[in-house]
C-alpha cells in the first residue's frame, strides 16, 4: 500500500530539511569538533520541531479564519505570531541541544538555565528569521489563492448576470415581432383575404422559428437571411409592388455565427420607419459579408432618418444592448441618412 503526501507535507519536509542542513552546515557539521551521532540527532529534531510549530500554527489559523483574511486585519496577527513562534521554537530548540549534548557527551558543566541563557539570543533570532519566511510564504499563497478565486467568482457572476440580461433581451423580441407580424395581417385581411391565408402560414412559420431561435445564444448568417426572407415575403402581400426587395449574401459568410434576430431587427425598422411612411413605398437591400475579420451586416432601405426614429424603439435599442453585452465592446451598430434619401444601418460583429 503506497502513501500519498500531499503538496503541502512534501514542501513543509523539503523545507524544514533544508533549513536544518544549512544551519548545520554554516554553524557545526564542517567544524572540527563534528561528532555524527550528534549532528544526526540535531537534524531529525531541527526538522521535528519546525515542523510540529508550523503545523500546530497552520491548524490555529485555519480554525480562526485567519487564511481569509485581508492584509489589513492579516499582518498584526503575523507580527504577533513570529514573535510567539520564535519563543516557542527557541525553548524548543535550546531544550533540543542541552539533551542531544547531555546524551552524547554523557556530561555537562552548565545548568539547563546556564545554557539556555548562552544560546536564547542566536536561537531566537534564527526562529524569528525562519518563522517570518515560513508565516509570510505561507500567507501569501492562501492571500494569492484568494485573490484567485475572488477574480473567478466575480467572472462567474458577471456572466450570470450578463446571460440573464440578454435572456431578457431575447425574452423581449417574439412579443415585439409577433404583434408586428398580427398588424400586417391586419391590413390583408381588408385588402386580400385569400393572400391572408399564406400570411397566416408565413406567420406561423415566423414564430416557430423566432421561438426556437430565442433558445440558442447563436444563429447561423444562413438561418437568420431564412427567417427575414419569410418576414419580407410577408410584408410584400402588404405593400405588393410599392416594397423592392433584394438580399445578397457571400457565401464565406452563410455559416457563421450571429446574435438572432439581429438582421430581422433591422428589417423590421426599416419598414416600420421607412417604407410605411412612404406612399410610394421604397426599396430595402440586406447585404452581408466579412471584413477585416468582422461580419458585416448592411440594411439599406428608402426614407429619411429622425432622431426620434434613431433614439427610440424596442428592437435597435434591444439590438445595441445586446451586442455591448455578448460582444464585450467590440462589435458596432451604426445607422445614418445617406444620399436620395436612404438610410442605412450597419452592424460590425467579430468573425473570429
Amino acid at each position: 500500500m503506497s502513501i500519498s503526501l500531499s503538496n503541502y507535507w512534501k514542501i513543509q519536509i523539503v523545507g524544514w530539511a533544508s533549513a536544518a542542513l544549512y544551519w548545520g552546515l554554516s554553524g557545526y557539521f564542517l567544524s572540527d569538533r563534528f561528532i555524527w551521532e550528534m549532528g544526526l540527532l540535531d537534524f531529525i529534531f531541527d526538522v521535528a520541531i519546525g515542523i510540529a510549530l508550523t503545523h500546530l500554527y497552520r491548524n490555529f489559523a485555519i480554525r480562526k479564519g485567519w487564511h481569509k483574511l485581508n492584509l489589513k486585519k492579516l499582518i498584526p496577527r503575523i507580527i504577533i505570531s513570529v514573535l510567539v513562534l520564535s519563543l516557542l521554537y527557541t525553548i524548543a530548540i535550546a531544550i533540543k541541544l542541552y539533551l542531544v549534548r547531555l546524551l552524547i557527551l554523557k556530561s555537562m558543566t552548565l545548568s539547563f538555565l546556564a545554557f539556555f541563557k548562552s544560546v536564547q539570543l542566536q536561537v531566537f533570532i534564527t526562529g524569528t528569521r525562519l518563522m517570518s519566511v515560513w508565516l509570510l510564504a505561507y500567507h501569501l499563497y492562501h492571500y494569492s489563492r484568494l485573490e484567485l478565486e475572488t477574480v473567478k467568482e466575480n467572472a462567474r457572476l458577471s456572466l450570470i448576470v450578463k446571460e440573464a440580461q440578454l435572456q431578457n433581451l431575447s425574452t423581449q423580441l417574439n412579443p415585439h415581432f409577433f404583434f408586428n407580424s398580427l398588424n400586417n395581417i391586419k391590413y390583408l385581411i381588408i385588402e386580400n383575404p385569400d393572400l391572408a391565408r399564406r400570411a397566416i402560414d408565413l406567420l406561423s412559420e415566423l414564430l416557430r422559428n423566432s421561438l426556437n431561435n430565442n433558445i440558442v445564444r447563436f444563429i447561423s448568417v444562413n438561418d437568420e437571411i431564412c427567417l427575414v426572407k419569410d418576414y419580407l415575403e410577408l410584408e410584400k402581400m402588404r405593400f405588393e409592388d410599392r416594397l423592392k426587395i433584394n438580399i445578397e449574401t457571400s457565401q464565406n459568410v452563410s455559416e457563421l455565427l450571429i446574435l438572432p434576430l439581429s438582421i430581422q431587427s433591422l428589417v423590421e425598422n426599416a419598414i416600420k420607419h421607412g417604407i410605411e411612411k412612404r406612399k410610394t413605398g421604397g426599396f430595402i437591400y440586406v447585404k452581408t459579408e466579412t471584413e477585416n475579420n468582422y461580419i458585416k451586416i448592411s440594411v439599406e432601405n428608402s426614407g429619411r432618418l429622425n432622431i426620434e426614429d434613431k433614439n427610440s424603439g424596442i428592437g435597435l435599442n434591444n439590438l445595441k444592448e445586446r451586442l455591448q453585452l455578448q460582444y464585450n465592446g467590440n462589435a458596432s451598430f451604426e445607422i445614418k441618412e445617406t444620399e436620395n434619401e436612404t438610410v442605412l444601418a450597419t452592424i460590425l460583429i467579430p468573425s473570429k
